[in-house]
């Protein structure tokens, strides 16, 4: 009987510890979407790499990341937080906005070749 309740409590403290960066793993940015305020509204990535974009929605209505060019998109709810993976972008500017905050969410990811 006992091994019975450790097997569920070592399962839950795995699934509850943070996940380790490998040395595979994408470089991450962290992008706070407050609404309408992007911080940072610009985000310098190595080109030619996979990168992720953690999006973090700090505010209190609903974000939108949105890029067209890099055919990227996710809506955020208030506390929410997700991520959208680049991979491998050409050098050059990839124009990014909160599509629910048109009027003052605008940045710009930057893909450069080192």
């Amino acid at each position: 009987m006992r091994s019975n309740i450790l097997t569920p409590m070592l399962l839950a403290a795995l699934l509850a510890a943070p996940a380790v960066a490998h040395a595979g793993d994408p470089a991450s940015f962290v992008l706070e979407m407050n609404d309408g305020v992007l911080n940072p509204a610009r985000i310098e990535i190595p080109a030619g790499t996979e990168v992720k974009i953690i999006l973090r929605n700090t505010g209190t209505t609903p974000a939108e990341f949105e890029s067209l060019r890099l055919r990227k998109e996710k809506v955020l709810a208030p506390g929410a937080e997700s991520f959208v993976v680049i991979r491998k972008a050409s050098p050059g500017e990839y124009p990014f906005y909160d599509e629910f905050h048109m009027d003052k969410g605008q940045g710009v990811i930057v893909a450069r070749q080192d």
